[in-house]
């Protein structure tokens, strides 16, 4: 797979994670600038299927940038790579974070686009951003693990999430922000330079994350982050 040449904006960009191409092409439509590929029903970082993958980045080719979740195994980031997606994403647990020495194998599985997901619940993530830039990650997310309420804020103090984008910008890493967040949330967190900020409950029906996306969310969501600019729903 090329290397990506996604130009990142000064502004935190909208990810907006989707289940299916039908969500995709919705997302897509309504203005998101990342489509993030994964499976609600599985939990934060439940993946696809790579076919199913591969059918959603054709379905928004041209429209927007896309991620993968992937399982944390070379074989299964290698083949969501595969796909076609600009960036993969893999879950880095308490126990993986504590092994830097593996990063480099997951690494080389997708070159120059994987993103380590790093959980709030796990506590502080700056420290761990040089050993991921040395061992080849594209970027770091901070997300929650659990998706019963607890939103980001709730978790990580403000200055460890400051510190954590600090941190990737010093080391020449994409950042994001994620975790059961609200339109309420983006503000206070933009203020800490993200290049993204993901979504998925927050912009649901009901603010349920396993219902569909609703695409007046997605705008409500690009006024906020783009007050000076016209809606680009």
């Amino acid at each position: 797979m090329p290397a990506s040449n996604v130009q990142l904006s000064p502004l935190p960009r909208l990810l907006v994670s989707v289940r299916d191409p039908a969500e995709a092409e919705v997302a897509r439509l309504a203005g998101a600038d990342l489509i993030d590929a994964k499976n609600p029903d599985r939990g934060a970082l439940g993946a696809l299927d790579p076919t199913q993958v591969r059918e959603i980045v054709g379905r928004v080719a041209g429209g927007a940038v896309t991620s993968a979740v992937a399982d944390p195994e070379p074989a299964a980031i290698a083949a969501m790579a595969a796909t076609g997606v600009d960036w993969v994403k893999t879950g880095l647990d308490s126990d993986r974070r504590r092994e830097p020495a593996a990063f480099a194998a997951l690494a080389a599985a997708a070159p120059n686009h994987l993103i380590a997901v790093l959980f709030a619940e796990d506590g502080p993530a700056a420290d761990l951003i040089p050993h991921l830039a040395r061992a080849g990650f594209t970027g770091a997310m901070i997300d929650t693990a659990g998706k019963h309420g607890a939103r980001l804020p709730d978790l990580a103090p403000p200055g460890d999430l400051a510190a954590f984008t600090q941190a990737c910008r010093a080391h020449g890493l994409m950042s994001g922000l994620a975790g059961s967040l609200r339109v309420i949330d983006i503000p206070p967190l933009a203020e800490h330079g993200p290049d993204y900020l993901g979504f998925r409950g927050g912009l649901c029906r009901d603010f349920d994350r396993c219902s569909g996306i609703d695409p007046l969310r997605i705008a409500e969501a690009l006024r906020v982050l783009r007050p000076n600019q016209r809606d680009a729903a």
